[in-house]
């Protein structure tokens, strides 16, 4: 079964932190989907903590396994839906409304995304 992603679920998986990496590594052998503003987070925050060229071959690697969901005025919206119904970071907005419009479990271990009675269902992968 497909599934979404967020920055949160990527960023254990490239730490290698279990139990969240091994449920990413499946979930990407299983077409998994992740919105390109969540990447863009992984992008920053890869950079910061360990250079520029090293987020750039991060995001290289990503791009090739995990397929990106577009950000589109409808996207736009359902995120800022979400996030006027839910407080929560404007990037947990689009990886909600991502696995809303994909009808995806949303893979995260972020408390902003789960157990919020919101139209998304969210996996805890603490």
């Amino acid at each position: 079964m497909r599934s979404v992603l967020d920055s949160w679920a990527v960023l254990r998986w490239l730490e290698g932190a279990e139990p969240a990496a091994g449920r990413v590594e499946a979930a990407v052998a299983d077409e998994a989907v992740m919105s390109w503003i969540n990447l863009g987070e992984v992008f920053y925050i890869v950079w910061r903590a360990s250079g520029e060229a090293v987020a750039h071959d991060t995001i290289a690697d990503i791009r090739a396994r995990i397929a990106l969901d577009e950000v589109t005025p409808h996207r736009v919206r359902e995120a800022a839906r979400i996030k006027a119904e839910f407080p929560m970071a404007l990037g947990d907005a689009f990886a909600a409304a991502t696995a809303v419009a994909h009808d995806a479990p949303l893979f995260t271990g972020d408390p902003e995304l789960l157990d919020r009675g919101g139209p998304w269902y969210a996996e805890d992968l603490r």
